[in-house]
């Protein structure tokens, strides 16, 4: 029995270096488990979740596939070399990899590029039979029906959140210059059939689950979609969270049928309170002035608003950031989350950067979102740099984040909600006094 082994590496912290652990793994991915269940039967399948978990290299898999996000691709770069090194083959697949698959050419024995579900089976087809892994597995698929259902036995068994990940749909139809998912499905969106979405909420509810992440990209590129999808979940009584454009607020069918299903968390890419920066980013159908609007809207339907914005768009200035800072005060955004805008290689913005000659450097492991590797128009590299840093540590600041969670005056509509979200900026507060990203998983 061929036994293969799907890591997901952690990244390393600050100018230290450690690994970043965490004790529980509140958000886990859905690819590892739809990976596992379409291996063949005859295929044992297991995952390290490096964030919750230690890899042991002595372990001897016939196989190694690595996923990784964004800068973690270089943790899992240092963990291909250590397997390789025992006589292991490795492969990359995932967003990152599926960007820079030229980055890996030393690194691993192949890349998968994009969606997975033809390609990885003939990657195990390929390796059974002994021939040699394709440097790249490059196998597009034009829809999402009859996936299986997921092995969320390998996730329940770790040391994981309330949550299970159920997938709705991938891509979108927006092209903004600075995503990923705008480079790889290139305005495409793909939606699964309702009835096995429904099928897979199913199979978590009876594995004790009352909660489901559910995947999308933009869960409203289709409203027809989403609001069969809303009525098929509503029978089932659980509750969701998920990533959508801020335009839900605007049509009050979709925000009801949203609260009716039992969604209680949306994540919105407000991006910036300027709209300037939005239009340079090629994403003019979000109206900055909308914004506050719009996520009361959301909260006051009884579903909290989580929210990522950039610093470093072309226009902004000191000031800027400032009312960055007064709008998160303003509007007492439950979770907010702050990146320095960073070129992705393989998106516009990256193409256009390197063009007018803004990079700062190319070094791919430096490009960490947490510091600046392009020449902003209207503020000096290090000036953002610092406003940055001050931004994170007066947002999640504790007087800050008790505001904007447990006293928000909508914490009765959504309780469970705004205890998470208060949770969620703790882990935020002790990330910012290491010196790290932000992020939780």
């Amino acid at each position: 029995m061929p036994r293969l082994l799907l890591v997901q590496p952690s990244h390393r912290s600050g100018a230290g270096g450690a690994l970043v652990k965490q004790r529980k793994l509140h958000l886990p991915g859905l690819a590892f488990p739809l990976l596992a269940a379409l291996a063949p039967a005859h295929w044992q399948v297991d995952i390290r979740l490096e964030l919750i978990e230690d890899i042991d290299f002595d372990d001897r898999p016939d196989l190694v596939g690595i996923g990784a996000m964004g800068h973690a691709l270089f943790r899992g770069m240092e963990i291909a070399q250590a397997f390789r090194a025992r006589g292991i083959p490795v492969f990359f697949g995932g967003a990152m990899a599926s960007l820079v698959p030229w980055l890996l050419k030393e690194a691993a024995d192949s890349v998968v590029i994009g969606d997975a579900e033809a390609a990885f089976p003939r990657l195990l087809a390929d390796f059974e039979t002994g021939r040699p892994l394709r440097p790249v597995y490059d196998l597009p698929v034009e829809s999402l029906a009859g996936l299986p259902v997921p092995r969320y036995e390998l996730l329940t068994a770790k040391r994981i959140g309330r949550m299970l990940p159920v997938q709705a749909g991938r891509g979108c139809h927006h092209a903004c210059t600075f995503c990923s998912i705008a480079a790889i499905y290139r305005r495409r969106y793909l939606h699964r059939p309702i009835p096995e979405v429904v099928r897979d909420i199913v199979e978590v509810r009876r594995l004790g689950f009352r909660q489901f992440l559910l995947i999308d990209d933009n869960i409203v590129s289709d409203p027809t979609y989403f609001l069969e999808l809303c009525r098929a979940i509503e029978p089932l009584g659980m509750t969701w969270a998920s990533q959508c454009a801020i335009s839900i607020a605007e049509d009050e069918r979709l925000l009801a049928a949203a609260r009716r299903s039992g969604c209680r968390i949306l994540s919105f890419g407000l991006e910036t309170v300027r709209q300037e920066g939005l239009d340079a980013l090629e994403k003019p159908w979000v109206r900055t002035a909308n914004h506050a609007e719009l996520l009361e809207r959301v909260a006051a339907a009884g579903i909290l608003p989580s929210t990522e914005m950039m610093v470093g768009l072309d226009g902004d200035t000191e000031a800027s950031l400032d009312a960055t800072l007064d709008f998160v005060r303003k509007t007492r955004l439950p979770i907010p989350r702050f990146y320095v805008l960073t070129p992705i290689p393989g998106t516009a913005l990256f193409d256009q950067m390197k063009r007018e000659g803004r990079l700062l450097h190319e070094d791919l492991g430096r490009f960490t979102g947490y510091h600046c590797v392009h020449e902003p128009r209207d503020i000096p590299s290090g000036v953002l740099d610092r406003k940055y840093d001050e931004l994170n540590r007066r947002v999640y600041a504790l007087g800050s984040v008790l505001r904007r969670t447990l006293l928000n005056p909508h914490i009765l509509r959504n309780p469970w909600a705004y205890l998470f979200a208060f949770f969620v900026n703790l882990q935020y507060h002790a990330h910012i006094r290491r010196n790290d990203i932000p992020v939780v998983f």
